[in-house]
C-alpha cells in the first residue's frame, strides 16, 4: 500500500518591511512521502519570503514540470517560479525561458557550494535567475516548528527573516544571496 502525503494547514503572517508586502496567507499543504519536514518547512518559509496573494504552492515533488511555487498573472503566464534544491542547470535555464522571474533556494551545507561552483557560470548568463542559500542549521531550527497546524508570523527587515509560531519559538533565517 502506498504512502499517501501528510496535509498540513499553514497560516502565516507576513510583514516584509523590505517589500512592503504585509499579507495573511491560509494554505492547505500537502508534504508528500519523500518529502522530508525540513524541505516541506523551507517550501512554507520561501512562500512566505516571496509573499503574493498569486504565489501558489504546486505539486512540487510530485511533477517534474512544476516548480515548487509559482505565480501567475491573469493570462496565465508564469510571474515566478521558485526552485528548492539543487536543480539540473537545464531546469533551470529552461525556467528561466517560460517565467519572468526565477529564484533557487539551493540548501545542504556540503553539496550547494559544490553545486554552485559547478553551475555558477551558466546560471549567471541567465539575467532573471536569483540563488540563495539556506544553512543546514536554520533548516533544522525550521523542521520544530512543524504541526498539523500552524499559526506563523514571518517578518523580513535588511534581508533578514524571523520566523516565530503561536508558541512563542522564534527562528532567525538569514538567506545568503549567491546571484540576485
Amino acid at each position: 500500500m502506498a504512502i499517501s502525503a501528510t496535509i498540513y494547514k499553514v497560516n502565516m503572517n507576513v510583514a516584509d518591511m523590505d517589500r512592503h508586502v504585509y499579507l495573511d496567507g491560509q494554505h492547505t499543504v500537502a508534504c508528500h512521502p519523500s518529502e522530508t519536514l525540513q524541505r516541506f518547512m523551507l517550501r512554507v518559509l520561501a512562500w512566505g519570503l516571496n509573499a503574493d496573494t498569486d504565489l501558489q504552492f504546486t505539486k512540487g515533488v510530485s511533477s517534474a514540470e512544476e516548480p515548487d511555487l509559482w505565480a501567475k498573472n491573469l493570462v496565465d503566464e508564469i510571474e515566478l517560479w521558485v526552485e528548492l534544491g539543487l536543480p539540473d542547470e537545464k531546469r533551470i535555464r529552461k525556467a528561466s525561458h517560460r517565467a519572468k522571474k526565477v529564484i533557487v533556494y539551493a540548501y545542504g551545507d556540503h553539496a550547494a557550494p559544490v553545486w554552485w561552483q559547478a553551475n555558477k557560470t551558466k546560471i549567471s548568463a541567465l539575467k532573471n535567475v536569483s540563488v540563495v542559500f539556506i544553512r543546514d542549521e536554520e533548516l533544522k531550527s525550521l523542521e520544530q516548528l512543524v504541526e498539523r497546524s500552524m499559526q506563523l508570523q514571518l517578518t523580513i527587515e535588511s534581508e533578514q527573516a524571523w520566523l516565530s509560531d503561536q508558541h512563542g519559538t522564534s527562528i532567525a533565517i538569514l538567506p545568503e544571496w549567491w546571484q540576485r
